[in-house]
């Protein structure tokens, strides 16, 4: 074989040029009663997908009443006024459709879609699951012990006791602390706390409905004012959330369990929020260090040094708030070891500039996996809903890519420097307390003990 097929074959052939995205644009309107209507028009499949989106979530609970929304959220799909839980998952099934219901920190969406044929159909089962719940107290009974349930399964996962540490560590008094109800606030939650909780928050004037697929706007926008239009507006306030705290310093915190033959790491600190304009270089960045199975700390930790079946990091960035996080899982022997290359790379990735290499290849990745997510019609729509619920710029899909394709290695040292910071980061690590206590002590300032439900 001669050496030119040889250095052929080794060199990895080069990216296609990027396509236009070509994306249908979306047509908004809004009814008397404030409720916004987004349109897009997709004719290659006969399918529709609908997305109710409120801009309140879990962050929006009463601070005594955690997992309010999710209760009710699960309950909305299980009776109305005219139906019940058995007519709606039959009326569902007959149709071929879904119809779902959920929260999350920042908003909940109440989710449909079926076939186009049906898309009438579904559209009134959508409306009257969100305007007419009827919260019948034998599925409120069912869907309180399946929560108790969920809570001793969720326990008995270390990397939620991890996640939710670390959530309390970063933001305090903060809403976004809590990552779960307790058994105590299940208990607590009633029918008719459900029924006000649903009064205040499922208004249209702080909704989007969102529609994507084989529909005929015209058509459409009477449907919705027949079955929406009458709906009454409400009060929207902007909430006044407490301020995460400042971390001065870096310090660990133990969550016990005795035996355990793994120690589920964590290493924090707070970061941005969604909007902020620093977006796009953290997310490369993040993206570097620890975003895919190629980037450093999973390189590190797993390819060289063999601790791990991964390692990654997360940016999570929310509406008020957000975190940078380190995470893997680790042999109880290596945990100390493993604490020692998680920080050598945070410290890194600001003390160093990035490879043209390896910007390359995460703008590269960037920009090739998101046209991925929007080639789907649920692909799609999601991200319309992020969009609006995020407060997005309305030319954010059309301008993504160019947005990563602007960063330069300067942009990714500049923002590790700001938004990486392992001096004043929290560690929380998952395991046998009396094996892992003396490997974590060298790297923090004191170690602290968390109880089972991450109070310290």
């Amino acid at each position: 074989m001669s050496t030119q097929t040889e250095d052929f074959r080794r060199q990895p052939p080069a990216p296609l040029p990027p396509r236009a995205l070509n994306l249908p644009a979306p047509e908004e309107v809004t009814l008397a009663n404030g409720l916004r209507v987004v349109v897009v028009e997709q004719e290659r499949l006969p399918l529709v997908s609908f997305r109710l989106a409120f801009r309140t979530g879990d962050a929006f609970d009463p601070p005594e009443l955690p997992g309010l929304a999710d209760l009710l959220t699960n309950l909305l799909v299980e009776g109305t006024e005219s139906r019940t839980s058995r007519q709606i998952a039959e009326e569902v099934a007959r149709y071929g459709a879904t119809l779902t219901a959920g929260a999350a920190s920042d908003y909940t969406t109440v989710a449909a879609s079926s076939l186009s044929s049906y898309a009438d159909e579904i559209l009134e089962l959508l409306a009257d699951v969100t305007l007419r719940p009827s919260f019948p107290e034998n599925e409120l009974a069912l869907a309180k012990d399946n929560a108790q349930q969920n809570l001793i399964a969720q326990r008995a996962q270390p990397a939620f006791l991890a996640s939710e540490a670390i959530s309390r560590i970063i933001f305090g008094e903060h809403p976004y602390s809590v990552v779960s109800p307790t058994p105590e606030s299940i208990e607590a939650l009633t029918r008719e706390t459900i029924i006000g909780q649903h009064r205040a928050k499922f208004i249209p004037n702080d909704a989007y409905l969102v529609v994507a697929g084989d529909v005929r706007r015209g058509q459409l926008l009477a449907r919705v004012e027949e079955l929406f239009g009458g709906w009454a507006r409400g009060e929207v306030a902007e909430p006044h959330f407490p301020a995460p705290p400042e971390l001065t310093k870096r310090t660990a915190h133990v969550v016990n369990r005795p035996g355990s033959a793994q120690t589920n790491i964590v290493v924090a600190n707070r970061a941005i929020k969604r909007t902020d304009p620093d977006y796009f270089p953290v997310l490369v960045m993040h993206t570097i260090l620890g975003g895919t199975a190629s980037a450093r700390l999973f390189m590190n930790l797993r390819e060289e040094k063999g601790y791990t079946y991964g390692a990654y990091t997360q940016l999570d960035a929310r509406r008020y708030a957000g975190s940078f996080r380190a995470t893997t899982e680790v042999r109880t022997p290596v945990t100390g070891a493993s604490l020692k290359e998680i920080f050598y790379e945070l410290e890194r990735i600001r003390t160093e500039d990035v490879s043209d290499k390896e910007l390359t290849d995460a703008i590269t990745y960037l920009t090739g996996v998101f046209p991925i997510r929007l080639e789907t019609q649920e692909g799609l729509i999601e991200q319309l809903v992020q969009m609006k619920v995020h407060d997005l710029a309305p030319d954010y899909l059309q301008t993504y890519r160019e947005q990563i394709q602007r960063v330069t290695k300067e942009d990714v040292r500049r923002v590790a420097n700001s938004y990486v910071t392992p001096d004043r980061a929290g560690i929380v690590v998952v395991g046998d307390a009396e094996q892992i206590r003396e490997q974590v002590a060298p790297y923090a300032d004191g170690v602290e003990d968390f109880d089972a439900a991450a109070q310290g």
